[in-house]
């Protein structure tokens, strides 16, 4: 299982609203445990990160610091030496992450097209009664907009 979680990779794109700035970075999915640790818990040391996913996901130490570093080398994160210790703390929003994930979920899969991606997940029973009700709120307000 954790092969195949450190197999998994997305091509996420970064930049400001207006696309200014924008590179391609691949973030892994065990790289992506530490960016949702750093986002949860904010800025945190590396015992802290390691507290925080090494045992969760059965990682040692070790393996924990290599995912800071690839993070670091990507500019997915930051280091700074504080009062209390060095503390890495994220460069991008997790807003941003989830926006540019999805939208490479929707494209790669979907040609681009987020009916196609709700289509899937109700024929294949990923929804659940209680999201229609949502969608049917969602596809309301936007229609009046």
């Amino acid at each position: 299982m954790l092969q195949a979680y450190f197999a998994l990779e997305y091509t996420c794109i970064f930049g400001n609203a207006a696309g200014e700035g924008s590179a391609a970075m691949k973030i892994s999915g065990a790289e992506s445990q530490i960016m949702e640790a750093l986002w949860r818990r904010g800025p945190l040391t590396p015992d802290g990160i390691v507290a925080e996913v090494g045992d969760e996901q059965g990682w040692a130490p070790g393996t924990v610091k290599t995912l800071i570093t690839r993070l670091l080398h990507k500019a997915a994160i930051e280091g700074a030496r504080e009062a209390g210790g060095y503390f890495y703390r994220p460069l991008i929003s997790r807003e941003t992450y989830v926006r540019d994930e999805s939208q490479s979920l929707v494209d790669r899969l979907f040609d681009g097209e987020a009916a196609p991606l709700v289509a899937h997940f109700a024929e294949h029973r990923a929804l659940t009664p209680k999201d229609i009700p949502l969608l049917k709120k969602l596809i309301a307000d936007l229609e009046d907009e």
